[in-house]
């Protein structure tokens, strides 16, 4: 099951697309004068901006794209580490590798994001990058992690693709540190099938950014610049559809952000004195975006039994979002053997990869259980819970079943 935002598509949706179909316009530059130039992208960028509080935000075609653009506008390359926690989506390390950095895995806590104290213990000479990623909605340990970065003179990449729309004691995820990027796809909070944002306050930073998504282009460009683009870019623009769609959503944002709270209130009311069972550290529980319910069982054993009686898993086994079941990283497997980061003859690095290196991670994630509650998806360890557009009943329904489980097998 998708994301809160693709179940909400309706005929706002339809009215921004229908506009740039009918307008014959669907790249993302044109003149404001033509009056079938609709600039979907500069508007979606601009009310961004202004939803999450940062001077610049830039539309690109994914999350992933937004990492590795963030990444290289910074000048991480060869010879550079970034830390990543050790629980999160593959392309949080991915970016890091095709930057031609070296991903340096660190523990998570019961936040179920990075624990400063184990990033503390990563920092080496050549560590140039902490990246705070903030799984399932709940904002990592900002104020801990932005000491850690500025005693150390660290960029603090913020990975928010999983919590648009979250904010962290009065401030946006993705706006707190020197970078944030969103995600658009089809299984986070606003959709538009696929999609990415970069958000920034620094205006040099945002003319790299844009520089390296746009083939070497300034900002906002006009024509093509013969002469004056200072280095090479690529191509990872947003098309004038895909921003169409994100315009609307992104107009639904407060009524997500007000039915998920409701929802998990409501789930987390029901199965809260459970003997046995916790719950997840949410480090800012008004500000937090509430689209999934972590628990925690006493023993990975219990877990496993309750999670493969209700259809689910545990998080331990959820895919691509744990360290140990990447192989493709486990075996430092790039498109190319040769070549930075993991064959480098200039910057060569002994950092290897392997299961139980972080066996904190294994044991928290071993015994924790994802419920849905805007987001049911076996890919991420929830293949149990309600969606956004669930009743109280169903949601009601969903607890008992939760009870009846989880009290037999604790009992």
């Amino acid at each position: 099951m998708p994301g809160p935002g693709s179940e909400l598509i309706g005929q706002e949706e339809i009215k921004e697309v229908l506009e740039v179909l009918e307008s014959g316009w669907l790249f993302r530059y044109g003149s404001h004068e033509d009056p079938h130039f609709k600039g979907k992208v500069g508007r979606l960028e601009s009310e961004l901006a202004d939803v999450v509080g940062t001077r610049h935000a830039l539309a690109v075609n994914s999350g992933s794209s937004a990492l590795l653009v963030a990444l290289l506008g910074n000048g991480i390359g060869p010879g550079d580490e970034v830390i990543v926690p050790g629980y999160t989506f593959v392309a949080s390390m991915s970016s890091v590798a095709f930057a031609r950095a070296v991903p340096v895995l660190a523990e998570i806590d019961e936040t179920l994001n990075l624990d400063p104290r184990d990033v503390l213990r990563r920092i080496t000479p050549r560590t140039k990058a902490i990246m705070a990623v903030h799984m399932l909605g709940n904002v990592a340990e900002m104020d801990e992690l932005s000491e850690i970065a500025k005693s150390h003179g660290l960029l603090l990449v913020e990975d928010a693709a999983q919590a648009f729309g979250a904010s962290y004691r009065g401030r946006a995820a993705g706006s707190i540190g020197d970078v944030g990027i969103y995600s658009f796809n089809f299984y986070k909070t606003i959709t538009a099938g696929d999609g990415g944002m970069i958000v920034t306050n620094d205006e040099d930073a945002y003319r790299r950014y844009f520089a390296l998504h746009d083939q070497g282009h300034s900002p906002l460009r006009e024509g093509v610049e013969v002469g004056v683009r200072p280095f090479m870019g690529l191509d990872f623009r947003m098309t004038e559809l895909t921003a169409a769609v994100l315009l609307a959503q992104l107009r639904k944002l407060q009524m997500i952000q007000m039915r998920l709270h409701e929802k998990k209130a409501l789930f987390k009311s029901l199965i809260n004195n459970i003997s046995g069972v916790s719950f997840r550290t949410i480090t800012d529980p008004e500000g937090e975006l509430a689209t999934f319910l972590t628990v925690f069982l006493p023993t990975e054993r219990v877990a496993r039994q309750i999670a493969t009686e209700l259809g689910t898993k545990v998080v331990a086994d959820s895919g691509w979002h744990v360290y140990s079941n990447m192989e493709h990283l486990l075996d430092r497997r790039m498109a190319s053997d040769r070549g930075c980061p993991f064959h480098c003859p200039s910057y060569p690095s002994e950092y290897r990869y392997s299961k139980g290196m972080l066996p904190r991670t294994d044991a928290i994630l071993g015994r924790a259980i994802n419920i849905g509650i805007g987001i049911v998806d076996p890919g991420i360890g929830a293949g149990f819970g309600t969606s956004i557009s669930d009743g109280d009943d169903t949601i009601r329904a969903k607890a008992k079943k939760f009870s009846e489980v989880a009290s037999r097998h604790l009992s």
